[in-house]
């Protein structure tokens, strides 16, 4: 498992860099087809090759699906590795990607393995999806990850686990961006003031009316992390704009938010407010987890583990399947930390049992 690892972590596959990731793109499907599976590698012009791997037992009904799913890129540029190499430090391998998520594709890679070595009772079809651009917004890869969803019975996200308990994620916050822009009138600070409309302001005023929405209490929080305006001291200005982040526990908070921030009208008399954006990860909700949590803790109760959960603000392509009503089960994938950072690492120990862990969950869904 290390050495598939190792190899993986040292093919560099930043999401905006279509070469390197193509290069692990290529390398996935070679180690999958090595296992007997059908691959298919789904041609992108500008981002990475996403990669769909089907894995069918002879008594598979045709319609009966699993879909496991994942990303392949990685936050950190070509040439990371360089100044970031991968090494193995007592019971930890570090490098960059190896906990988001590219151990998780390998404790996938050995469960199939595994499954096929004992030769164990499947009854599904299983399609292993691994995808090129989850790290920028999966905007080429989100109407297959759905197309294949509506497929399946349940899915199992191979993201990270959090935490050294490697807890799995059964919520996750809905997460969006939008921007305000202000127009006003420009006009001389000193000469005619009294001309202008100060689009700064307004815009001001807004992002102090915005503040008071944020409820910790229910999870909703929009917080104003970018903002610009104005051309120069003496000049009024005549616009403005800001960028929100939105993040929200539930799916009617969520739409409760982004009616109330399209509805939002100019403070001060003459502004004009342009207002665009909302949530485009919906929640991941407890709800759609619970069931496959509920398994997975029996099946790790039984291979001597202790399997526990959490809920997290962040968000991922498991959002979009639980989204579609299909039990998702987010987090099933390596135990470590340090995610987009220079410890990055994951726990080698954990790599097995998870790997069992996961098969152990597929043969029985």
């Amino acid at each position: 498992m290390l050495e598939v690892l190792r190899q993986l972590t040292l093919l560099e596959s930043p999401s905006l860099d279509k070469e390197h990731a193509d290069r692990c793109c290529g390398y996935l499907a070679d180690e999958w087809l090595l296992r007997g599976t059908l691959v298919q590698v789904l041609r992108q012009k500008h981002r990475g090759d996403h990669l769909r791997i089907v894995w069918s037992p002879a008594i598979a009904p045709p319609r009966a699906q699993l879909l496991v799913l994942g990303h392949y890129d990685t936050v950190y540029p070509a040439g990371t590795i360089t100044k970031m190499p991968y090494r193995l430090s007592g019971d930890k391998a570090y490098g960059p990607g190896t906990f988001d998520m590219k151990a998780g594709i390998v404790q996938a890679l050995f469960a199939l393995e595994a499954l096929q070595e004992a030769q164990a009772t499947v009854s599904k079809r299983i399609v292993f999806l691994w995808t090129s651009d989850e790290e920028i917004g999966s905007e080429s890869s989100r109407v297959l990850i759905e197309s294949e969803a509506r497929r399946s019975d349940a899915v199992f996200v191979l993201e990270p686990s959090l935490g050294p308990r490697g807890l799995v994620k059964t919520s996750r916050k809905g997460v969006g961006e939008a921007e305000i822009i202000v127009h006003g009138r420009s006009s001389h600070a000193g000469l005619a003031p009294e001309e202008g409309i100060n689009a700064v302001h307004e815009l001001a005023a807004q992002i102090a009316r915005i503040e008071k929405w944020n409820d910790h209490r229910r999870g909703v929080t929009i917080n104003a992390d970018i903002v610009e305006g104005g051309s120069g001291v003496n000049v009024i200005p005549e616009l403005a704009k800001a960028k929100f982040d939105l993040r929200a526990w539930r799916t009617a908070d969520m739409r409760a938010l982004e009616k109330r921030l399209h509805g939002l009208k100019p403070i001060h008399r003459g502004a004009k407010l342009e207002i665009h954006g909302g949530f485009d990860r919906p929640p991941l909700e407890r709800k759609q987890s619970v069931v496959l949590f509920g398994r997975a803790a029996s099946l790790a109760s039984q291979l001597g583990l202790s399997l526990g959960e959490a809920a997290v603000g962040g968000s991922s392509d498991g959002n979009f399947t639980a989204a579609l009503g299909i039990p998702t089960l987010d987090g099933f994938g390596a135990v470590g930390d340090g995610a987009h950072s220079a410890h990055e690492h994951v726990l080698t120990k954990t790599m097995p049992v998870r790997a069992a862990l996961l098969g152990s969950l597929l043969s029985s869904s």
